[in-house]
């Protein structure tokens, strides 16, 4: 006969105790718990259990930042549930293989057995249930919904947004799991860039008629850093001048981070992560150098990068083996060996892991501490789930380092780090506050671009051809700190040296050290030799796309009236002011190639007046 997995009395259902089955966790469960709380739960987690004791949801989504501890939480809840008779068996649902087995292999370790490799029929009775993938439930709804039927079932579904991939996914979820006893979701990341509704979330209305995911029990990154079961997140961003040649055949020249349209903005971020040019290898160096650093204080601590594809991924770890004369390790989406690799980098004192998206969710490395985002996916939730992959905390004082592009977008995800979304599943209203009051001129804009771009066709293929690499800024708590700075510099070494091991107050005290330093530094040059470089981050032009967006509006006002008083059709116009002004089409002009047209199409208009 079956047996539960011993745990402790709980004295009465409504309260349950710290002793519950975290009293079997190793200190090494799921990560080493920092400075001495591996025999309790940790505050969260009792809230939650309590809250959920007390309450008995069929349903009940715990939103918990990467690193806090969701897996402890639901094993621990499901250790009590099965003790207390409320299931008989267990379903644990993951994104891919390799979390299915880390569940399997954590279960074991408080003496749940879940078997990994389940695939059809009866379960061997010596395990309290299995562990799947949401692929796996897609392919055979109807098998995990006849063992929901057969016996009482608590469905565990970890990164529950990964139910809303696909409609396909999430219909099946809804099919095999709707006869659940009892269904417990865990994300880190709660929202979704699409509306897909999440299966088993409850969604509530807004006085802005919007509906939105609504959680049970919510731990975020800013409470989890300021109980230290996270480690605060240092950005280092890296800019540069890139040079690439458009589809059109057109080469088009921009610096990192200047104010560019969406579609420039991709094609130079393309350019910098190309392995062909130097931002790619100044960055590794420079990230390499700031591991190194932190293994003073953490003689174990790794790195990873994460790539676009497998091309980059091969790439750069050829450029990560020149920079340290080691091989790295590299972890491909469709290898058979990848979950052992992971696992083989996570247990060693190797310098670097070179990945795709496949490690940037779930995937349990407690010792990587030094990250560099070189893949081009713009989704905040990607970017959350990339961040979490550093963040797990082992021991008091620990930091994380992430190496980003000058991107505004990820920028303001850095800053927004401790920003808790919801899943939004309705579209924003017409007329509401997150409606772009731009909409109808950037309709208008993009049929004039079609008429200046009609000559050319999209022959060629996109091509980066030269990149470099310039040290930008830090960002840390909301802030940003530091001065430009070419890579090798003792600028750009002042913040490469940041010890690993400080407590968060001394890390923004230390920068804004550095910082004034570096300021007055620069204040000793003579004034011909201050440029935008010596200039520091809050005292550089910031221009946002929405502002661009206003600039391009008022070009194409201007351009519209020319038109009434010229006689000549809106892409002729174009045309010409491309061909006078120079640079490239409008919709990947800097804003001062925009401005400088302004200019010179108010000059036409003032002739014919």
């Amino acid at each position: 006969m079956r047996t539960a997995p011993h745990v402790p009395e709980s004295p009465e259902p409504e309260t349950v105790t710290t002793t519950t089955a975290s009293h079997h966790l190793s200190p090494a469960f799921p990560g080493r718990a920092p400075w001495g709380t591996a025999g309790k739960l940790r505050a969260w987690q009792q809230g939650a259990m309590e809250r959920y004791v007390q309450e008995q949801p069929r349903d009940f989504l715990a939103v918990a930042t990467p690193g806090a501890g969701k897996t402890t939480f639901a094993l621990t809840l499901a250790s009590w549930l099965l003790h207390h008779h409320v299931v008989q068996q267990i379903t644990v649902v993951a994104p891919t293989e390799h979390l299915k087995k880390q569940w399997a292999e954590a279960a074991a370790r408080i003496g749940i057995k879940l078997d990994p490799d389940y695939s059809a029929g009866p379960l061997s009775k010596e395990y309290h249930g299995v562990a799947v993938t949401y692929a796996g439930v897609g392919v055979r709804p109807m098998l995990h919904r006849n063992r929901c039927e057969q016996r009482k079932t608590l469905v565990i579904l970890d990164e529950i947004h990964h139910a809303g991939d696909s409609k396909s996914w999430g219909e099946a979820c809804q099919e095999a799991f709707d006869p659940a006893t009892r269904r417990l979701a865990l994300t880190g990341t709660p929202f979704r860039s699409d509306t897909n509704p999440i299966p088993f979330v409850a969604y509530e209305e807004g006085n802005d008629g919007i509906r939105r995911s609504s959680a049970d029990y919510t731990y975020g990154y800013g409470n989890a850093l300021a109980d230290g079961v996270v480690r605060p997140v240092i950005f280092l961003s890296y800019s540069g001048n890139m040079r690439w040649r458009t589809k059109a055949g057109d080469e088009i020249a921009a610096r990192l981070g200047e104010p560019m349209t969406k579609d420039a903005i991709g094609q130079a971020w393309r350019t910098a992560l190309a392995p062909t040019g130097e931002w790619i290898p100044n960055v590794l160096a420079a990230a390499d150098k700031r591991l190194t650093e932190v293994r003073k204080g953490i003689p174990d601590a790794g790195g990873l990068v994460i790539a676009t594809d497998q091309e980059s991924a091969r790439a750069y770890a050829k450029i990560l083996k020149k920079v340290t004369g080691e091989t790295p390790t590299v972890v491909l989406s469709d290898e058979k060996a990848a979950s052992k690799k992971i696992d083989r980098f996570s247990g060693d004192e190797s310098r670097w892991m070179v990945a795709v998206r496949m490690v940037s969710e779930g995937v349990d490395v407690p010792r990587l501490a030094v990250g560099v985002y070189a893949t081009t996916i713009s989704t905040p939730l990607f970017f959350a789930q990339a961040v979490g992959r550093f963040v797990r905390s082992r021991r008091r004082g620990e930091t994380a380092s992430v190496f980003v592009p000058t991107i505004p977008m990820l920028l303001d995800f850095a800053n927004e780090m401790e920003v808790e979304r919801d899943h939004v599943l309705d579209k924003p209203k017409k007329g509401g506050e997150e409606e772009n009051p731009f909409s109808e001129e950037d309709k208008l804009l993009a049929d004039a671009e079609k008429l200046e771009d009609e000559e050319t066709e999209d022959q060629l293929p996109f091509e980066a051809l030269e990149s470099d690499a310039v040290f930008d800024r830090v960002l840390y708590d909301g802030a940003e700190f530091g001065m430009q700075a070419h890579p090798g510099s003792e600028e750009e070494q002042d913040y490469l040296g940041i010890p690993g091991l400080l407590e968060p107050d001394q890390v923004q005290l230390l920068l804004q050290k550095r910082q004034s330093r570096q300021i007055a530094h620069s204040r000793q040059k003579p004034a011909e030799e201050a440029d935008l470089l010596e200039k520091p981050a809050e005292a550089r032009p910031v221009v946002t796309h929405k502002q661009l967006l206003s600039l391009r509006k008022q070009l194409n006002t201007m351009v519209s009236a020319y038109t009434h008083q010229s006689g000549k059709p809106h892409g002729v116009i174009h045309n010409e002011l491309r061909r006078v002004c120079g640079g490239p089409p409008s919709a990947e002009a800097t804003a001062h190639q925009i401005q400088t047209r302004i200019v010179k199409v108010q000059e036409w208009a003032t002739r014919m007046t």
